[in-house]
């Protein structure tokens, strides 16, 4: 007698064991194709000058946004610049409040959709950044200048920065200190000898030739700095000694005249009502009647 053959039931721990597996592989496919469609940023660089610090990268961005990552060394990471689609982000309020640390930041790229995006962004590191050596200096500004006789004076506008202390926004000065100073290079307008002076404040006082005029401008110069020690020279001033004399003398000469000419007027304005009223009777004329 045959054994009656039972059709077979498939286990359901199996059939759930591989409908999983299968959810599990579709998911990572998914993953995959969507992470290849964000592109890593490159290239990323640090632009300061006077501690103004931009942080820059590449590309442009197409279907997916950024999020930049700062940090000081062995610090936490702060995010700046959510889900943007720029490729710069200023981090100058985040190095400011200590600027002889050295910082590092990262560049995370999301797709553009992802906001909520829970998984591991891809990113890219940047270069080491310490904001007191590695700022630029910005153009010094000549504030103001002043021959007199051999004399001339020469003052630099202190550049503000957005470092504090204390509550109080410091100039390029206070940060630096005896650290920062400026070299003046003058030289007669007449000729193309150009001489220097330096000083560690912002204000020159040099002998100079009485009766010439000079030209001159200044920089900016940190020499303890191995590199970015010297900032662009400033645009050139003259000075105009014997043209500045002119336009003095002329505006004595003119008010002179001027005043003269209004005394003219003043005492032929006199001189004319004086003679208009001696030429006018003194008394009524009698009539006939009267005198007989």
């Amino acid at each position: 007698m045959e054994t009656p053959t039972w059709p077979r039931v498939p286990c359901p721990e199996a059939a759930v064991a591989r409908m999983l597996l299968l959810g599990w592989v579709l998911l990572q496919v998914a993953g995959a194709s969507g992470t290849t469609e964000v592109v890593v940023a490159y290239n990323l660089t640090w632009k300061s000058t006077n501690f103004k610090t931009i942080l820059e990268w590449e590309p442009k961005p197409i279907n997916h946004v950024y999020t930049v990552q700062i940090s000081p060394r062995l610090g936490n990471w702060k995010s700046k610049c959510f889900y943007t689609t720029d490729t710069e982000c200023d981090l100058t309020d985040e190095i400011v409040n200590d600027v002889n640390q050295t910082y590092e930041a990262r560049v995370l790229s999301y797709p553009a959709d992802a906001t909520d995006y829970s998984g591991e962004p891809p990113f890219s590191n940047s270069p080491d950044f310490t904001p007191y050596t590695e700022t630029k200096l910005g153009l010094p500004t000549i504030q103001s200048f002043k021959q007199v006789g051999t004399k001339l004076n020469v003052t630099i506008q202190d550049a503000p920065t957005l470092v504090r202390r204390n509550g109080t926004f410091l100039s390029l000065q206070d940060v630096f200190g005896k650290n920062l100073s400026y070299t003046l290079y003058y030289w007669k307008a007449s000729s193309t000898g150009k001489k220097t002076a330096k000083t560690n404040t912002n204000e020159f006082l040099i002998d100079v030739d009485e009766g010439e005029s000079y030209c001159f401008s200044v920089q900016a110069v940190i020499q303890s700095r191995k590199s970015n020690q010297k900032s662009p020279e400033s645009s050139i001033e003259c000075t105009h000694h014997k043209k500045g004399m002119f336009r003095e003398m002329l505006l004595i000469i003119v008010i002179v005249v001027l005043v003269a000419v209004i005394l003219t007027i003043i005492l032929s304005v006199t001189l004319y009502k004086c003679r208009k009223a001696h030429a006018r009777p003194s008394g009524k004329e009698s009539s006939p009647l009267s005198a007989a």
